[in-house]
């Protein structure tokens, strides 16, 4: 394919283990893309990981000069860049746009990935043509994005960190440091560890979802306490909000019936068994915060 390059972008989604990078056009065909482990103590190094992902982007497609770079990151983040807090990824107030900017000779432009994630979804992905969604990915954390009428929502510093929420009292113990939260029992890293925690042995969510469909009793139980917890939490949401799609991403969505069916049964119970929102799997995949950090610099860059 013939690229033109001097309208490309990149975008890095800085996740709790991984980092994930796209050189994208703006119609969001990837030209070039990159995933590598998240270092220890990333945010001290952020400009330093980054320059070097954009090097390595810009090396696949001869000529590549992108216009800006996006990168986005969990946690709390404000309007002016700061990364205010991260659990997974543990930083406190780290300002983003300037340790970043200051390794790069383009604009950077930063946000939340979650939030960045439900707009590429929304322009490229199974959001299109719906304007009301939640977005919740369940990966190494999560937290979760709303659009209401084509516009996503932000208010306090807090909105869409639902993963957060105490669910059960005195539950396992959070990043955060809270007991119960919905992070702690609900995220693929969460089901992951609870699994181990009780047979001893060694799994991850995907596993854990690979022995639910062999009907094994230990993994099917901390399966479905987190479909529960994760119900529990969403179905508020969508009664109070006017929610017509809850779009589930993150790496747990790759378990497919063996996670939707039960989620599509147990939130149409909690709204009273009203046909009032559809569950559908996030279409971008992986990508889908680095396709957004994608959209977020070709915002900045005016494209």
């Amino acid at each position: 394919m013939s690229w033109v390059t001097q309208d490309m972008v990149v975008g890095i989604d800085v996740g709790g283990t991984r980092i994930k990078g796209v050189l994208a056009t703006p119609e969001g065909d990837v030209a070039a893309h990159t995933v590598r482990p998240t270092p220890p103590r990333v945010g001290e190094r952020l400009g330093e990981v980054t320059a070097d992902i954009v090097a390595e982007l810009t090396a696949q497609v001869a000529g590549a000069d992108p216009l800006a770079v996006g990168v986005v990151v969990p946690g709390l983040v404000d309007d002016a860049g700061i990364g205010v807090w991260s659990a997974n990824l543990g930083w406190h107030d780290l300002d983003l746009r300037a340790v970043i900017g200051v390794q790069l000779n383009v604009p950077v432009a930063v946000g939340h990935d979650v939030r960045a994630g439900l707009l590429a979804e929304h322009r490229l992905g199974a959001a299109r043509g719906v304007d009301n969604v939640l977005f919740v990915p369940l990966g190494t954390g999560l937290a979760s994005a709303i659009l209401v009428r084509g516009r996503p929502v932000t208010g306090s510093l807090w909105t869409g960190e639902i993963g957060h929420v105490i669910v059960i009292p005195d539950g396992p113990l959070c990043g955060c440091g809270q007991r119960g939260c919905l992070e702690a029992v609900a995220s693929a890293g969460a089901i992951g560890r609870r699994w181990s925690a009780a047979t001893g042995l060694t799994g991850d969510a995907r596993q854990v979802a690979e022995r639910v469909r062999a009907g094994e009793v230990e993994a099917t139980r901390v399966w479905n306490e987190a479909i529960d917890a994760l119900t529990r939490a969403v179905a508020p949401v969508v009664a109070a909000v006017g929610i017509e799609l809850v779009l589930i991403g993150g790496g747990l969505v790759r378990a497919g019936a063996t996670l939707l069916d039960p989620l599509r049964a147990e939130l149409a119970h909690r709204l009273g068994d009203r046909d009032v929102v559809r569950v559908a799997p996030a279409a971008l995949g992986d990508r889908a915060g680095a396709l957004g950090a994608a959209t977020i610099a070709l915002e900045l860059a005016g494209r």
